[in-house]
């Protein structure tokens, strides 16, 4: 099937305009061939509908007077389960008022979204059967994607001993390839229709990364219902759990936290301004930095990611998403994003580091209050060294202050004063630089989206 249009078509289920063609040879009964055919079509309809973002289609064959009936149901793979199912039900309608079946010995009905076909001839090839696994060894990840399938026993069959964590569209679990190396698997939930998105914009997006603040991705499966993601394993997890843990974050200190803070900003960098391709995260938060064997931080999960082209600055979405408190105003509010939008989350980030606190949820004391604007007061007030982590506090203090400091020109409202990545990279480089003086962050964010 083609199809082009001055409009938008994606996704739309439309039964109109419809074109129906018949083929010559009687059935043997009419009067039974059509009940026969209607039961075969409307199996056939639910194993289309329910095929996933690249396959929805079903063909099948039933026996009538000694002769084969072969049917073929198909609708674009854009559509969703319910505008699958009322278009292939419009037209089995059809078949039956409008008397096709009595017309001939097969017919072809042909429209926007969807189209059924049947004859008393083979005019399709079925699918071969899936051919055995091979006993040979999986080829080596660093010049191709690895051997990986959801029974070859590399995550143990998905045991909850090997879980890892779990997201928003998926739980991700520690496996092994057949050459002896680790790797982390996230697994789609099934039956997530927007997950399939972030599938599909990770691989594509991700597969063009090299950086060392860059998670690597080794490889997919799409197979049947399955997706998999194929991750280089990274023993430390996640940024998470070690800032936000009363006993974890102790293995953090001032210096390997700032390691990590210019890790990060490097990455972040290397995504605006380095790469093929220009990348905005979207959803920079401390459980989408991993951690290596050595605590270097990088920057994963890149399914809610955006593509600019070379001469974009900024985009605009209806579908806004992420996570509350990480999220520029701009685009939680209004859908605007660009590469400022990153540098708010990263802003963000800094100051949960240096904190050890999340950015919704600050503990003064007995007062609970605004991370962003919290940090901001003691700024202002030279009263830092009540955000900072007390086990930060034998660190270097000037760059504690550079650190803060950086981080509130980052989270300042006004997307022209936030400063870009290679700045902030400049900015943690070195103390000769004169730093900017900060506006006071948004207060609206979390009262209002809580």
């Amino acid at each position: 099937m083609f199809r082009y249009s001055d409009r938008s078509i994606f996704g739309i289920g439309e039964i109109s305009p419809c074109f129906v063609g018949t083929t010559l040879g009687n059935f043997p009964n009419v009067t039974e061939a059509i009940p026969v055919l209607q039961k075969l079509l409307c199996d056939l309809r639910n194993q289309a509908a329910s095929g996933g973002p690249l396959r929805k289609y079903a063909m099948g064959e039933a026996m009538l007077q000694g002769r084969v009936l072969y049917v073929l149901v198909q609708c674009t793979p854009d559509s969703q389960e319910l505008q699958c199912e009322d278009c292939l039900d419009k037209y089995i309608g059809l078949i039956q008022t409008n008397n096709i079946t009595r017309k001939g010995g097969g017919a072809d009905i042909v429209g926007p979204s969807c189209n059924i076909r049947y004859e008393l001839y083979p005019f399709y090839q079925s699918l071969p059967d899936a051919p055995p696994p091979s006993s040979s060894p999986s080829p080596s990840p660093t010049t191709d994607f690895p051997s990986l399938s959801p029974s070859n026993g590399t995550t143990e069959n998905f045991s909850d001993a090997n879980k890892l964590g779990q997201g928003g569209f998926g739980i991700v679990y520690k496996g092994m390839l057949l050459n002896g190396q680790d790797i982390a698997v996230k697994r789609l939930s099934r039956g997530s229709g927007q997950g399939e998105l972030e599938f599909k914009n990770e691989i594509l997006l991700v597969a063009k990364l090299h950086h060392r603040n860059s998670v690597r991705l080794l490889g997919f499966c799409f197979e049947g219902m399955e997706r998999l993601l194929i991750y280089e394993f990274l023993p430390n997890g996640s940024l998470d759990h070690f800032i936000f843990d009363l006993v974890r974050r102790s293995q953090l200190n001032w210096k390997k936290r700032y390691e990590i803070i210019k890790g990060i900003a490097r990455g972040l960098f290397y995504l605006h301004e380095e790469s093929r391709i220009q990348i905005i995260h979207c959803d920079l938060k401390a459980s989408n930095i991993l951690l290596d064997a050595k605590m270097n931080p990088k920057i994963s999960d890149f399914g809610m990611a955006r593509l600019f082209s070379t001469d974009q600055t900024q985009g605009k979405t209806s579908r806004i998403v992420g996570t509350y408190g990480y999220m520029a105003p701009e685009y939680a509010m209004h859908g605007n994003f660009s590469v400022k939008s990153d540098v708010y989350s990263f802003g963000v980030l800094t100051l949960e580091i240096m904190s050890g606190q999340r950015n919704n949820c600050f503990h003064n004391g007995d007062n609970v209050e605004d991370l962003l604007n919290h940090a901001w007061k003691s700024w202002r007030e030279g009263t830092i060294s009540n955000l900072i982590d007390p086990i930060l506090r034998c660190g270097s203090i000037s760059e504690t202050m550079r650190c803060v400091h950086i981080g509130l020109l980052c989270v300042q409202e006004n997307v022209t004063k936030r400063p870009t990545m290679d700045f902030v990279v400049l900015m943690l480089s070195g103390n000769s630089l004169t730093l900017p003086v900060p506006s006071r962050p948004p207060s609206f964010m979390h009262s209002s989206m809580e």
